[in-house]
């Protein structure tokens, strides 16, 4: 279970992810509109996109805090990952259109208007991306959240994709009109690859994928040094949302009595908790004389 400061954490991320999205919206929507820089509506499709994903996000989130139930005895932390798939869906989407529209205006380039107000906009979008970005490393650190990483993977991409605009817009001021609509469509590819890199992640989770091997490593290394084991096998991880799952066997004498076995298996656990507290671990002790035997599995 997530200990409460995590959630409250995590609740506050996905909030402030979702208020920052839509003021963003607000202010290019006024820019675009004042302006008609494609660059701009890129942006405003792309903060749009990033308002659903953070609603869904926001949604995700608070399934994944439910604690574990008799239908979903490991808790419900996949509703990260799906979220991230979402959010992989959203942002495709939002680089097909801006490509379109860039390609559109680079045919039938137009003069814009109210450049300083679209430049302006364009700093305070840096502004607060910024500072959301920043709060969302230190949740991350803390959490360790699916979810949250994935927001902040096309936040980052924002911060490019932002800059870009800024930058189009200040060589459209100096009369380099294409340049507006070449950004636009720069910003597309760059950001169906942030898509690609969260498809990823999300997969990997929902498809049980182990925790890095130097980890891994280091529970084994670490359920090994209690003092009494013999050794250890068969370490098994796994991933849902800010938990981490782990089980293990764990090579004991085979003259240790039941409750020296389970102490050694409780002191295990300790070990690899105090190292990865997000960790919930299993483990089951073998004598060696059951390694020995042809038919363990």
């Amino acid at each position: 279970m997530a200990s409460a400061e995590h959630a409250r954490l995590l609740r506050l991320a996905t909030r402030a992810a979702l208020g920052v999205a839509l003021s963003l919206v607000l202010a290019k929507a006024l820019a675009w509109w004042l302006s008609g820089s494609v660059s701009l509506l890129a942006g405003l499709t792309d903060s749009l996109l990033d308002s659903a994903a953070s609603l869904v996000n926001l949604i995700a989130v608070h399934v994944a805090l439910r604690p574990a139930d008799k239908e979903h005895r490991f808790g419900h932390g996949k509703a990260e990952a799906l979220a991230g798939l979402g959010q992989a869906l959203f942002i495709g989407v939002s680089a097909l259109l801006i490509s379109l529209q860039g390609l559109e205006r680079l045919q039938t380039p137009q003069p814009l208007q109210a450049e300083a107000l679209g430049i302006a906009v364009m700093l305070l979008s840096l502004a607060l991306t910024a500072a959301l970005l920043m709060f969302q490393r230190k949740v991350v650190r803390e959490t360790g959240s699916t979810a949250i990483h994935a927001d902040s993977l096309h936040y980052r991409s924002d911060l490019l994709l932002n800059s870009s605009i800024l930058l189009a817009l200040l060589l459209t001021l100096a009369g380099w009109q294409r340049t507006d609509a070449l950004f636009a469509i720069g910003i597309a590819f760059y950001i169906f690859w942030s898509a690609v890199s969260i498809v990823r992640g999300a997969v990997a989770v929902l498809m049980d994928e182990e925790l890095p091997v130097a980890v891994s490593t280091h529970m084994h290394a670490l359920a090994c040094a209690v003092p009494g084991v013999l050794g250890a096998h068969d370490l098994r991880t796994r991933v849902s949302g800010t938990h981490w799952f782990v089980q293990l066997h764990l090579e004991l004498p085979g003259s240790m009595s039941l409750s020296e076995a389970h102490e050694h298996c409780v002191q295990a656990e300790q070990a690899i908790r105090r190292h990865y507290p997000q960790a919930e671990v299993l483990v089951h002790a073998d004598p060696p004389e059951v390694l020995k035997s042809p038919t363990t599995a």
